[in-house]
């Protein structure tokens, strides 16, 4: 079946009145945008108050030696990403991965996925970023307030086009690097004999119940899920310029350098708190970064200011990230009618408006109906549950279709080691992070999920489980569509697509 190129139209006679843009605003995003829309996705300031902790939980001072092994398993999923980026640059991203190298009906299962999960991130972020500046204003009830205002300050941005997300995500995303690059400096610097490579080892993985390489194991498992969002540049394909090459090339920057920052943050909160008790650092308990905020302090006057700073500063760009993601996949979807053709719609600057008031929508929806049911803190874990089990769904699933593409279709680029020992090897590691992610109390480290936490775990199944039945109505009533996922945004020829031009406008 041809490729669907979405700006593809014939060429309007000196008669003819102007064809209206049909597709995304090809070209308008450059390599250094799209590298950041991953690690704004990714997150690092919320990441390394909120998440990273968890590795302490477990492996206590051996949290760094965690964390390496957990990037080394993340790395073989970003190898697999990467490789089928290099032939299929998409909007559609993991769907068109799932349908190429697998079934268009794993394709429509990853996809409707793939959209669930993108369009709870920017939700997520927002209580994060509510209930935090609500608590360091001293006024917790006004939670909603807080979130109200980033949501109408990221729906504008993405509103105005591509460009303009994507660079607000450069720039928060370098302003939230800077702040915790060189706060951990700083740190470390003050450590002084405190700082030991005794951390890179199991000398210190000390925490009752899980000593030695088993509370390794178990600190890795719950740092594979904190590493997460670096494969968020794929949704953006169609906008970058030369996305075969840039979208590989993002994936594995951002990784590396992201999961660099966090595992060096990690390594200075260990030898700042002692390696001895870093357990006792991720028991600490009040507002989101408590931590970071009291051993900031110790070191610098303002450091607390600037721990709240710079999570701010990481809610905002991974909030932003999140809609740029969930757009591109609700178009994707909405361009073959999988999900209602309005979403396709695109602007004169061919940004795709409906689907960002569609995802704004959503935003409110989830925010404040599980913020106020819930209360902000609750609803963060409940999406949080949410996001964790689908992000290990899907990347073990991009392992299967990067095995299964290159065997079926790419038999004659086969590398073995690149297409068919890393995807198997890595969706091996992942088995771990899923039971993590069900609450499977097969070992000892894992603990069920309490309500009403699982009822993120539920909503997931349950929407799972909804997609399949639309996909057998859809296969009964218009078996097509199905097989048009496999070419939603399917290999693009760049040298069939004009110049990169950003969208015109007055500024």
């Amino acid at each position: 079946m041809p490729a669907i190129r979405p700006d593809a139209h014939p060429a309007p006679s000196p008669a003819s009145p102007p064809v209206q843009a049909t597709g995304l605003a090809r070209g308008s995003i450059s390599v250094r945008q799209i590298v950041f829309q991953s690690v704004a996705f990714m997150g690092p300031g919320a990441t390394i108050v909120s998440s990273l902790p968890l590795a302490m939980a477990f492996a206590g001072g051996a949290a760094v030696t965690a964390c390496l092994i957990a990037l080394a398993v993340l790395l073989l999923v970003a190898s697999s990403v990467a490789q089928l980026a290099k032939h299929l640059p998409s909007a559609g991203s993991f769907a068109t991965f799932a349908s190429n190298g697998l079934h268009p009906t794993v394709g429509f299962v990853v996809g409707w996925l793939y959209a669930l999960l993108t369009n709870l991130v920017a939700p997520l972020l927002t209580l994060i970023w509510a209930s935090l500046l609500s608590s360091a204003t001293g006024a917790p009830d006004l939670w909603w307030l807080w979130a109200l205002g980033l949501i109408v300050v990221i729906g504008a941005i993405n509103l105005r086009g591509v460009h303009e997300s994507s660079l607000v995500n450069l720039i928060f995303g370098l302003t939230e690097i800077v702040l915790f690059a060189g706060l951990s400096i700083w740190i470390v610097i003050a450590a002084g004999s405190t700082n030991t490579l005794a951390v890179f080892g199991t000398e210190f993985a000390n925490v009752p119940g899980y000593t030695g390489i088993a509370g390794i194991i178990a600190g890795a498992t719950y740092c594979i899920l904190a590493f997460s969002g670096f494969e968020a540049a794929a949704p953006l394909a169609e906008e970058t310029e030369n996305p075969k090459k840039s979208i590989p090339r993002a994936v594995m920057l951002s990784l590396l350098g992201i999961g660099v920052l966090e595992i060096f943050a990690v390594y200075a909160a260990t030898v700042a708190w002692g390696p001895d008790d870093a357990a006792g650092f991720a028991s600490i308990t009040g507002s989101i970064g408590e931590g970071w905020q009291v051993i900031a302090d110790r070191v610098l006057p303002i450091g607390a200011l600037l721990v709240l700073i710079a999570v701010a500063v990481s809610c905002f760009a991974n909030a932003n990230a999140g809609v740029n993601s969930a757009t591109r996949t609700l178009f994707a979807l909405g361009r073959v009618k999988i999900l209602p053709g309005a979403l396709a719609q695109v602007d004169s600057r061919r940004s795709p408006r409906t689907a960002v008031v569609a995802q704004i929508v959503v935003t409110l929806i989830f925010t404040f109906g599980l913020g106020f049911a819930f209360g902000p803190g609750t609803a963060f874990g409940i999406i949080g549950t949410a996001i964790t089990l689908a992000f290990v769904l899907i990347y073990m699933t991009v392992h299967l279709s990067c095995l299964g593409y290159f065997l079926r279709k790419r038999r004659s680029e086969l590398n073995v080691w690149l297409h068919v020992v890393i995807p198997v090897v890595g969706f091996i590691l992942l088995i771990p992070a899923l039971l993590v992610a069900l609450g499977a109390k097969v070992v000892d480290f894992i603990s069920p999920i309490e309500a009403p936490l699982s009822y993120g775990a539920f909503a997931v199944w349950a929407w799972i489980l909804i997609g399949v039945a639309y996909l057998v109505v859809t296969r009964l009533r218009t078996p097509a569509k199905i097989g048009l996922m496999s070419s939603v945004m399917e290999d693009v020829d760049d040298s069939d697509v004009a110049p990169p031009t950003r969208p015109t406008e007055t500024r």
